[in-house]
């Protein structure tokens, strides 16, 4: 089993597309890539903390690979808005891929200069691309919240 850690906006809907995956099994929303120890969604909320909404994704790759996970993710959100998708604006809402080893390193760069010379968009892709960093679950009412209440959107 393998892990994958992505930021494409807010948690609850990028991790409702990612569970659902053949091969896929298991995801956990929380928070990564920032400098508060143990945050709350409070305290992410305040843009000072510097972590990401993510979903943090446990899979079997002889099911699904890591660059059909990166394909997803990639198809999911717009990745050339910085620090905001929709609505929701903020640090914690920013593009960026979490890699876990070299490899993924490598697969997520080429996947994202492949995508930038696609010409599928005007704009630069502003995703980052970051070794994965402590992993902070989310309070356990943000785990499969769509699943449990719908496809409202994310609290403020």
């Amino acid at each position: 089993m393998e892990k994958a850690t992505f930021a494409a906006g807010c948690f609850w809907h990028t991790e409702e597309v990612f569970w659902q995956l053949k091969g896929v099994l298991s995801t956990t929303v929380g928070y990564t890539g920032g400098t508060v120890q143990n945050p709350t969604y409070k305290d992410v909320c305040t843009d000072k903390t510097g972590h990401a909404e993510v979903v943090e994704i446990t899979f079997d790759p002889k099911k699904i690979t890591y660059e059909e996970l990166l394909a997803v993710f990639w198809g999911i959100h717009d990745p050339t808005t910085k620090n905001r998708q929709g609505s929701d604006i903020g640090t914690q809402y920013r593009s960026a891929i979490f890699y876990h080893t070299p490899e993924q390193k490598t697969k997520a760069e080429l996947s994202k200069k492949n995508l930038e010379q696609s010409g599928k968009y005007k704009k630069k892709i502003v995703t980052e691309i970051t070794k994965a960093t402590t992993f902070y679950p989310a309070e356990e009412y943000h785990q499969h919240y769509v699943a449990k209440h719908g496809s409202a959107g994310c609290p403020r």
